[in-house]
């Protein structure tokens, strides 16, 4: 059994995006990633095999999709992302650490 807190121990400075893998199974991943200014690179949109659950937790994010459809995304805002709706993460808060939780996970079958 592992644990922890998503919350605890924000770094001040956070020089890159950091991508932290909490859970890993063969139906189901659950990532924390930590923002703060950072967004996708300009030339990349993420396209996944994947369908992905992401809340915000804390800070705030704005995720564009290439059909140039925006949402914005306070703590406790959340929203479903399916496989291959390309995306990217167009802004988060520069003044402070944006908390994702991802849940990513496939068809059954």
């Amino acid at each position: 059994m592992k644990g922890g807190h998503v919350l605890a121990s924000l770094p001040a400075v956070l020089p890159s995006e950091v991508f932290e893998t909490l859970v890993k199974h063969s139906a189901v991943r659950i990532e924390q990633i930590l923002s703060k200014g950072h967004t996708s690179p300009d030339s990349g949109w993420y396209d996944q095999d994947e369908h992905e659950w992401v809340i915000v937790l804390r800070g705030r994010g704005r995720l564009e999709f290439d059909d140039g459809e925006a949402v914005t995304l306070d703590a406790g805002g959340w929203i479903e992302i399916p496989a291959h709706r390309r995306h990217r993460v167009a802004w988060t808060d520069p003044d402070d650490v944006t908390v994702w939780l991802a849940v990513f996970y496939r068809d059954p079958g």
